[in-house]
């Protein structure tokens, strides 16, 4: 299966922090995804752009707290991540880049 352009909007960014790289032993990768997207088709994205087999989709929305930008109230926006399951043997090099 190739990649299609909406597969690159739906994949924003991998998430590298000490947290996902604990999961990353574990066989997994964390996204940052669009909003709107879901599971199967953030499934589908991962297998098409990266050539990989998944074997599970978890999602999470982390809400924008409020901080002060230059001293005026703001808010982070809100944003969605996917932990990604991939089966046995396959694996994802987020370190390197597409």
């Amino acid at each position: 299966m190739s990649a299609k352009p909406e597969h690159y909007d739906l994949i924003k960014k991998p998430i590298i922090t000490e947290k996902a790289t604990m999961v990353s032993e574990n066989g997994a990768v964390v996204f940052q995804v669009a909003m709107d997207a879901t599971k199967p088709a953030i499934k589908e994205a991962v297998e098409a752009v990266f050539g990989v087999k998944v074997k599970a989709v978890n999602t999470v929305v982390s809400k924008g707290k409020v901080k002060k930008f230059r001293g005026r109230p703001g808010e982070r926006s809100d944003k969605k991540k996917a932990y990604v399951t991939l089966e046995e043997g396959n694996s994802i090099d987020v370190a390197t880049g597409l």
